[in-house]
């Protein structure tokens, strides 16, 4: 990632919002365990830059980002109003014939930013459907209705459809060894995981601009997530 440049990543600009194919591994903001986040590299690139909403550490995809206040403050509406259209593709464990199933289950979160199920929770909407099935994997479009933390990885949990990697919440490290027959390992050496992170990737991105026009911004998988779809695709 560092030898990419913030203009490397943008989508979409135009004089009000930029749209950026957010790596993985990096905060959205800055937090305790790295300095090197997307809003300062983003004030770098201009200085009045504004994130507009978050993705988590390790998800990688779509983020829109504002130019000035104005901007920012329209967004902000839309995303309260819920008229932000957001699609995420995640890979989970096991195979599920969810066809545009919706999820309406409340969310708590701890001191400890863990989400859960809980009736103490806030509303939680996310319309999950099932997109393509491998051997012991399936893809899923995610459509979030509200905007909870970590709220598609606790919904599909709960349907017993962890995403894959997604060890807090379940998940499975997804090795090769698990799609391939007659793997064979190196003599002293360890397998790792084909992808190193929770499988989750904010497609595709839509909202209204300042003109009245729409945007919707499509973000291509990155290396880890279209290297995991290849090898899943080769051995389903």
């Amino acid at each position: 990632m560092k030898n990419t440049t913030f203009s490397d990543l943008i989508l979409y600009e135009d004089e009000d919002y930029m749209i950026i194919n957010k790596s993985p591994f990096i905060s959205t903001l800055a937090d305790r365990s790295s300095a090197f986040n997307i809003l300062d590299q983003a004030r770098d690139y201009m200085a009045t830059a504004q994130v507009c909403h978050r993705l988590d550490k390790e998800t990688s995809g779509a983020l829109a980002l504002a130019k000035h206040p104005k901007a920012y403050q329209a967004l902000a509406v839309q995303f309260e109003e819920r008229k932000v259209e957001k699609t995420y593709h995640a890979i989970a464990d096991g195979i599920h014939d969810f066809h545009h199933v919706h999820i309406d289950l409340p969310i708590l979160i701890s001191g400890k930013g863990v989400a859960k199920i809980s009736r103490k929770g806030k509303p939680a909407q996310t319309i999950v459907h099932a997109l393509e099935a491998f051997k012991q994997h399936t893809l899923f479009a995610c459509h979030p209705v509200t905007g909870r933390l970590h709220q598609i990885r606790v919904h599909l949990a709960h349907m017993q459809a962890p995403i894959a990697g997604d060890v807090q919440y379940g998940g499975k490290p997804l090795y090769l060894s698990g799609l391939k027959r007659n793997f064979h390992l190196k003599k002293d050496t360890e397998e790792l995981p084909l992808i190193k992170r929770v499988a989750l990737h904010a497609k595709t991105l839509k909202f209204k601009l300042l003109n009245e026009q729409y945007i919707s911004a499509d973000a291509p998988y990155p290396k880890d997530f279209a290297v995991l779809m290849k090898q899943l695709e080769k051995y389903r």
